[in-house]
């Protein structure tokens, strides 16, 4: 029998009805902004969607044009809940949620094996949310996919970055990095702090603190990848939550980028 991850935090995060769910996914992704662009990576936000649905959905807009072409997704996102060293694979064959399953890549864990900062572990993935709200959008924009999901600790930029080699791949991968930027500063202060590390991820300048994004080290590990590739990063959008649904007094910030390949980075 197959392990299944269930989903943990349908019903607080985002809907737990498939019907709302599909609905409120397809909403945003309606109102998101068009662009041209033809991303290999995204950098997306994972709070609850009435804060960064919006934001993220930016993101995941742009696969649309090339969404019969992504059979792979790669995902990786900060531990909120359990600690760990390295970057954790979930111990199951498929994360379940509202909207169906989707399945792990075998092949991809495969090559991870002979990685000495690559763990297995249930009790990491079990309540861990911010690879877990990216799973709807995905399911609504593409049509047949795998996942290798990744939530990483404590680890070294070059770690991720080494990681992110081995599954690189051709169109058919495409990577996202699951992070929100700075936590519960004021508005003002939170608008040029987010400002700040969005110009450094353009610039493809690491280390992301994790002051600045709590998925600093996947970002991280990104930008070094990024550089290798020469990829270009493009901001989507940058918002906060007091600009969507909270106070403006302690706000969370969200950005929505896309890293493009030299030799296909818009749509003509």
């Amino acid at each position: 029998m197959p392990v299944i991850r269930p989903p943990a935090v349908a019903g607080a995060f985002y809907p737990a009805n498939p019907i709302a769910l599909a609905q409120e996914v397809q909403d945003f992704l309606a109102q998101a902004l068009p662009s041209s662009l033809i991303p290999k990576a995204l950098i997306v936000p994972h709070a609850g969607y009435c804060y960064s649905g919006a934001i993220a959905a930016t993101g995941y807009a742009t696969l649309k044009p090339i969404a019969h072409r992504i059979r792979r997704v790669i995902l990786l996102g900060p531990t909120h809940r359990v600690a760990v060293r390295g970057l954790a694979l979930p111990d199951a064959d498929a994360f379940d949620t509202p909207l169906g399953r989707v399945n792990i890549d075998p092949s991809a864990v495969n090559a991870l094996v002979d990685l000495p900062q690559v763990c297995v572990s249930a009790e990491v993935h079990a309540q861990e949310h911010a690879l877990e709200v990216q799973l709807p959008f995905l399911q609504s924009v593409l049509s047949d996919f795998t996942l290798l999901p990744l939530a990483v600790g404590m680890a070294s930029a070059a770690e991720v970055a080494e990681v992110l080699e081995k599954l690189w791949g051709g169109d058919e991968t495409l990577i996202v990095i699951s992070s929100d930027l700075s936590h519960f500063l004021p508005y003002q202060t939170a608008q040029r702090v987010d400002a700040e590390t969005v110009q450094a991820i353009l610039k493809l300048h690491q280390p992301i603190d994790h002051d600045r994004a709590c998925g600093g080290t996947p970002i991280s590990g990104l930008l070094l990848a990024a550089k290798h590739h020469q990829l270009t990063s493009h901001l989507l959008d940058l918002r906060n939550s007091g600009d969507t649904a909270g106070s403006a007094d302690r706000v969370v910030g969200y950005a929505a980028l896309a890293f493009t390949q030299p030799s296909s980075g818009e749509i003509s």
